[in-house]
């Protein structure tokens, strides 16, 4: 789909002759785009291209890069994978110092290594809108050959900002418009009713392998590229780079199979597969074969959750397409992860014997491999027929356990020192961490220059998550020996235990660990290593204040509400929540003095690495007239006429998402209530139901019709029967 551009900058590349002292190439940033779908909006242009332009080099080249930013905000750029000077890296306010508004940066370093890496903003979610770019490295003395730059990314309509804010609240609109609600008829009408029973027990939402619901995948910022140019036994070296900022890709290629030869710019031993998934930030070199002339071959790119592709087409002539990836079976999905997790909400300790994406257990989601096109892959070869003995082949999937280094990769003979992360996190409010603490919430790891740091991490999480470690590559404790391979991004599946470890091999400066799913890193999901004794940077002059600002990231308040109006009044609330810490206001307001009016708030702090409870002080107002005296079930004279008090309360969230609450009021009151939200029905319907100690009940249920809009209805013992619409912000 092309794309018109507002802003087209000039585009300034240095003399580049490989091999030469200097390259300088000169970018300039915009953010004033029409994006995919012809409307002006919030994106990043570089250089008038979205993603931006590749930039080429050779090993040993010094890399000179003006970056020109003509927006009114700030921006940066990180060079992923690139071993650099510390305050070249590209974090604002940690390493490098942000590049304001209609100013010039220049960055200045020699690249002391080879491969494909790439490039992109550290500002807020600017990566999420096209600023972003691959950087090439081509070894010294290397014969010229076929090879593509794939840059995968991944695009949103919507606003990221409103993304962002959407998964803190639990939005379940993205699960719509991926058809992959998991509602109850859905489970009664597949036979998976016990299934999601159990699911809602242990107080575990519908199974999903992706957070954001995209409009499309790109390749090199486009939905589907041709290279005409290779002909019948054509090797083609593919220099694949996730840039997307929350999806994993599955690689396949119509072709045949596909040869493996690097990652993540380190090189590695070749191993030939059928398919693999590139994690997010994550970089693998391939090799693909043209197989015969006047065809043109698919190397596709299907998000994980099969919401849809990008292809690039090798060859000219008819196309040779990939089959598609069908739609997952979320429900086995869902009956594997019950077995998974705990009533408590942790996952069940499997030590190594899950680790390197080895035991995927997605798999039984997969229908291509476990359902309905198997039994038609042994139909046609004639398996259980006439040709009992032939058994289709499985796909290979790469996993990390078969990647090797071509080169010893040992660290130096020196001490190591372990550090155990376990990576957590809730979906409900999307609240990621590592040892169930956010990056503000933690102190730096200190790390003394020439000593081995040995990381061993356990996802207790239900997501995967792609580690990323600034400034240094990591070898993977895999089963090579000495030739573990090497990277510095690590994909981490739910249950698995992985172990990495690096040699602190520069002298000074704080290096980023954190997840590259852009969502989790900004709600938290990291660490920073510093080397003691580190000099002052000289372009972070008051490291105190900029800290703040890093830590800023993970502490934002995000709002919401959900307003009815109704034919009997109105029901509302609004709140200001951050990772711990939440703000509300209820309200209930009739028709008429004998409905009444209610106001209450709280402003309280989640406890636990579940946050199942919820701790709160605040007030309650209460008004209505023409009601008898009524006595609560502990014999209180109940105060649902009357009451203006100050509280304290606690919420716990029990199996169901039943949340119960208990304050006690400045008079010695006591309330009780039980309440239950958003169960799903159907696919958009959704139903609640609310009880408490003083004799209040209420139902009701919602259609949703956009993600902002729902027809609804309620029953509400003081306010009687309405209907209207739902607004949920």
């Amino acid at each position: 789909m092309k794309r018109l551009l507002v802003f087209l900058s000039f585009f300034l590349p240095g003399a580049i002759v490989y091999g030469q002292k200097l390259v300088r190439y000169n970018l300039y940033v915009s953010d004033t785009v029409v994006g995919y779908t012809g409307r002006e909006r919030n994106a990043i242009a570089i250089n008038g291209q979205l993603p931006g332009p590749a930039l080429h080099f050779t090993e040993g080249d010094t890399a000179e890069i003006h970056v020109h930013n003509t927006m009114h905000h700030e921006t940066s750029v990180h060079w992923h994978g690139l071993l650099l000077p510390n305050e070249q890296d590209g974090v604002p306010y940690l390493t490098t110092a942000p590049i304001k508004p209609h100013t010039e940066h220049v960055y200045k370093f020699t690249l002391k290594q080879s491969g494909t890496y790439w490039y992109h903003s550290h500002t807020m979610l600017q990566e999420q809108v096209g600023m972003y770019g691959a950087f090439i490295i081509h070894k010294r003395d290397e014969k010229p050959q076929h090879e593509e730059v794939v840059l995968l990314g991944d695009w949103t309509d919507e606003n990221p900002g409103q993304v962002e804010r959407s998964l803190h609240y639990a939005t379940d609109w993205y699960m719509i418009r991926k058809n992959a609600v998991q509602s109850y008829g859905e489970a009664m009408r597949e036979g998976y009713l016990p299934t999601k029973l159990a699911n809602e027990w242990k107080r575990m939402h519908a199974m999903d392998v992706s957070d954001v619901y995209y409009d499309r995948f790109l390749i090199n910022g486009v939905k589907e590229q041709e290279k005409k140019n290779y002909k019948a036994g054509d090797t083609v070296r593919l220099r694949v780079i996730n840039g997307s900022s929350s999806t994993y890709f599955w690689l396949n290629y119509s072709g045949g199979k596909m040869t493996v030869t690097a990652t993540d710019g380190a090189d590695t031993e070749p191993v030939q597969v059928d398919r693999l998934i590139i994690g997010v930030s994550e970089i693998y070199d391939v090799l693909v074969t043209i197989p015969y002339d006047s065809t043109a071959y698919e190397f596709v790119a299907t998000a994980e959750d099969r919401t849809g592709y990008a292809s690039l087409w090798l060859g000219n002539g008819t196309r040779h397409a990939q089959s598609p990836l069908p739609r997952l079976k979320y429900f086995e999905g869902m009956k594997m992860m019950n077995d998974m997790m705990t009533v408590g909400g942790s996952m069940k300790d499997m030590g190594m014997h899950m680790s390197l994406q080895q035991m995927d257990m997605n798999v039984v989601m997969y229908p291509e491999i476990t359902g309905e096109q198997v039994k038609k892959q042994k139909e046609k070869t004639g398996h259980g027929h006439h040709h009992p003995e032939k058994e289709p082949e499985m796909p290979v999937t790469l996993h990390y356990a078969m990647l090797k280094s071509p080169v010893k990769t040992t660290l130096p003979d020196v001490p190591f020192r372990t550090l155990h992360f376990e990576l957590t996190g809730n979906m409900n409010r999307y609240v990621w961490t590592v040892n169930n603490k956010t990056i503000s919430e933690s102190d730096k790891i200190k790390i003394k220059a020439g000593e081995n740091i040995r990381i061993i991490i356990t996802n207790n999480s239900m997501m995967r998550h792609t580690m990323h470690l600034h400034g240094h590559f990591f070898r993977v404790v895999n089963g090579q020996g000495d030739y573990a391979p090497l990277k510095n991004v690590l994909d981490i599946m739910p249950m698995e235990t992985d172990t990495i470890e690096f040699n602190a091999s520069e002298k000074y400066g704080d290096w980023y660990f954190h997840c590259h799913i852009l969502y989790h890193m900004m709600a938290g999901m990291g660490r920073i290593f510093t080397y003691e004794n580190s000099p002052p940077n000289m372009q972070i002059p008051d490291p105190e204040k900029a800290l703040k600002k890093v830590y800023h990231d993970d502490r934002r308040f995000y709002a919401g509400a959900e307003i009815g109006l109704e034919s009997n009044g109105s029901d509302g609330e609004f709140s200001l929540m951050n990772t711990r810490w939440k703000l509300e206001t209820e309200w209930r307001l009739g028709l008429n003095r004998q409905t009444g009016y209610e106001a209450e708030s709280h402003f309280g702090r989640f406890l636990g690495r579940n946050q199942f409870l919820f701790l709160s002080a605040g007030w309650d107002w209460r008004y209505r007239e023409g009601h008898e005296e009524e006595e609560n079930i502990f014999g209180q004279f109940n105060t649902k006429n009357k009451r203006s008090v100050a509280h304290v309360g606690l919420q716990y969230t029990l199996p169901f998402f039943i949340v119960a609450g208990l304050s006690v009021d400045h008079t010695g009151y006591v309330r009780m209530q039980l309440k239950r939200e958003d169960i799903a029905v159907t696919k958009r319907l959704r139903l609640w139901g609310m009880i408490n100690s003083d004799m209040e009940y209420g139902a009701g249920g919602k259609y949703i019709l956009t993600k902002y809009f729902s027809a609804s209805a309620h029953y509400d013992s003081d306010m009687g029967w309405g209907a209207g619409l739902t607004f949920t912000y």
